[in-house]
């Protein structure tokens, strides 16, 4: 009698099966439909292949195309159907290692020459032969010194290095389409044909093998892969829509900022894109004095030793800046704020019922990226953060956590953004303090993510991630989704049981012992830099009247009206807007073409008309309706539309009261 093994379904039915029956086979056991549409199954939780033999119980699920795993197999498998179509076009050609990515795929080439442009249509249309054929994919298990001599045969000295890294004991995984091969881990779907259409390769990059700059320079293709023609035209219009929205090159049309490669990763910022920076410092100021922060400054270098004791050199100096004094004292620029703000809350003996103690500092950090990590407000090396440290009694943590959670939703409710995802990361492998500490930290935090699960209705979202917290302590992570559907990691709440005791951080208590405080450090823009490339990118330049660094100019139909212009752009600045003139003796079509393209939100046209009657011509970006004002009310219009969110609801706050 055959050994069986019981198969949980997920509709909790059990099944007992011959042990080694494959998925195929349970597929074709089932149905003949679900047999032709099977790729591969779920076993406890793990994608495999549908070959495989089920050898033990287990939790099973057939996949379909239609499910949304298949996708990063479809992926997947249409990394390999290139790999095997440039080696068809260009033998002779070395293929290294072929991931699945975030909306697609890549593959790292060793080609004698570059990959030219039409290139990518030629590969694409061997891609489309080679799904035709529809080969199965078929694994094997072979030898090191099979698969080694195999792939020294074949010139892919690449291969062989591979090998080399696969853990001992681990299996060399082969997998072929037709004649074609490649060591892979797998999985893989059940043949080529099932990866469909819906493909599209991107771009030519290179690439670094193992991305070190000390080895060989790769050629690195690019491509997108989706379930059907509909979510693959939808990815490449939000691209096109992206490109369109690009914050470096909206930063140049609107005269915002530009970086230079004498200061790599270092933003020069214009008037104008500093305005916009300055705009937003205040917004933030306002909101976190009422929230009850103080703000302060600390100092942007401090010695080795100070970076050493709190754990960041240890953990985090790989990426900090350094520099040596003829007296041999290294200094570090800073990476981070906590440190400095340790040190002001230390000056002068705390008491629990002074706690919380709530630090602010817009504060610029320095921290190393590689140069080919660097993507314009992105990624920098030099950044300001909304930074803020809070000192508090474990008691208070919760409520605290939840404190920060509302004011943060409330401050990206006020720049539009309405869907936020909230991710509790728990404790990284590289990690300073007891595992006591952080069970405590972790336990607390997890109960705030129910809290805010339960209380944010539709709009929040919430996720763990194990493993990606801060060496320190765990933290939330807020993504918002912004109008084209990305998502941008923004601000985050991290709690902190090791720092403040490693720095000597205490207060008294009710029973005048001393106690080391727990730490909060909360930042909500996050980077300021990265929250204005977001702004630019969500409103593809067209930012709220409020915060836009040039409100409105002043544009002149005829040079008669130049000193009415004037004396309308005087009146608008004394009213408290950002106002500026164009009297430039052009047509005013130019005019207003220039200034659209700055996205400059509202244009005010003076001619002699308006000159004699007292009034202006007002034009708002992207309407092309005009509307004429007595300059009086066009100031009121304007002034009550530039009014601050937070501003205009303490306003209306005070107006119900006093009602």
């Amino acid at each position: 009698m055959m050994a069986e093994v019981n198969l949980r379904f997920p509709d909790g039915a059990i099944r007992p099966v011959e042990k080694g029956t494959t998925g195929k086979d349970l597929a074709a056991s089932i149905s003949k439909s679900l047999a032709k549409k099977a790729i591969a199954m779920m076993l406890d939780g793990e994608l495999v292949d549908l070959a495989d033999p089920i050898e033990e119980d287990a939790d099973i699920r057939i996949i379909t195309r239609a499910d949304a795993e298949a996708l990063e197999l479809i992926r997947h498998d249409c990394a390999h159907v290139m790999a095997e179509a440039v080696q068809e076009l260009w033998p002779g050609t070395q293929v290294t290692i072929g991931p699945v990515i975030e909306n697609g795929f890549y593959y790292d080439f060793d080609k004698a020459e570059p990959f030219q442009p039409d290139d990518l249509p030629k590969i694409e249309a061997k891609m489309q032969e080679i799904i035709a054929r529809n080969a199965p994919f078929t694994k094997e298990v072979w030898s090191r010194d099979e698969a080694k001599r195999y792939f020294s045969e074949a010139g892919e000295d690449y291969k062989m290095e591979l090998i080399d890294a696969i853990p001992t004991g681990e299996d060399v995984k082969i997998y072929k389409q037709g004649d074609w091969l490649d060591l892979c881990r797998g999985p893989h779907m059940t043949s080529t044909g099932h990866i469909g259409k819906a493909f599209k390769l991107m771009k030519v990059a290179g690439a670094y093998w193992r991305g070190d700059a000390k080895n060989p320079m790769l050629q690195r293709i690019y491509g997108t892969a989706w379930a059907g023609e509909p979510e693959l035209k939808e990815h490449l219009h939000r691209i096109e829509e992206a490109e369109k929205r690009d914050h470096r090159k909206l930063g140049r049309e609107m005269d915002l900022f530009h970086f230079q490669e004498e200061a790599p990763g270092s933003v020069f910022w214009h008037a104008k894109g500093w305005t916009l920076f300055q705009q937003l410092i205040s917004y933030m100021r306002r909101r976190q004095q009422a929230a009850g922060y103080v703000e302060v400054n600390s100092p942007d270098m401090m010695e080795k030793h100070f970076w050493e004791t709190s754990g960041h050199w240890e953990n985090y100096g790989e990426n900090m800046f350094t520099t040596e004094l003829p007296d041999e004292r290294v200094f570090c620029c800073k990476p981070m704020n906590c440190p400095g703000h340790v040190q002001i809350y230390k000056h002068g003996l705390k008491s629990y019922r002074e706690l919380p103690v709530r630090i602010a500092e817009f504060g610029k950090v320095h921290r190393y990226e590689p140069s080919g990590a660097l993507h314009g407000l992105l990624r920098v090396r030099h950044f300001t953060q909304d930074d803020a440290n809070v000192f508090l009694t474990e008691e208070q943590l919760e409520d605290e956590c939840l404190a920060i959670n509302d004011l943060m939703l409330s401050i990206y409710e006020d720049f539009g953004f309405h869907e936020i995802v909230v991710k509790l990361s728990t404790r990284p492998e590289k990690r300073i303090g007891a595992d006591a500490l952080w069970d405590r930290a972790e336990a607390v935090m997890a109960d705030v993510l129910k809290r805010i699960e339960a209380e944010g209705g539709d709009r929040i979202k919430t996720e763990i991630f194990p493993g990606e917290g801060a060496f320190y302590g765990p933290k939330f992570e807020y993504v918002l989704r912004d109008a084209i559907g990305r998502d941008w990691q923004c601000g985050t709440t991290q709690v902190d049981f090791n720092l403040p005791g490693r720095l000597g951080a205490i207060y008294i208590d009710q029973n005048s012992d001393k106690q080391t405080p727990v730490m909060i450090h909360r930042a909500m823009f996050g980077s300021l830099e990265r929250f204005t490339c977001i702004l630019i990118e969500n409103f593809s330049g067209h930012l709220p009247f409020w915060i836009a660094p040039v409100q409105a100019v002043v544009a002149t139909i005829v040079s008669d009206a130049d000193d009415y212009a004037r004396e309308v752009a005087r009146k608008l600045t004394q009213a408290g807007l950002r106002v500026e003139t164009d009297l430039r003796n052009e047509k005013i079509n130019l005019k207003v073409r220039e200034h659209s393209l700055q996205k400059v939100p509202v244009l005010l046209i003076a001619g002699r008309r308006e000159a004699e009657e007292g009034t202006v011509s007002i034009r708002r970006l992207g309407s092309p309706k005009q509307e004429i004002l007595p300059i009086a009310e066009a100031i009121k219009l304007l002034t009550d539309d530039a009014v601050p969110p937070d501003i205009r609801r303490a306003q209306a706050a005070q107006k119900e009261a006093a009602e």
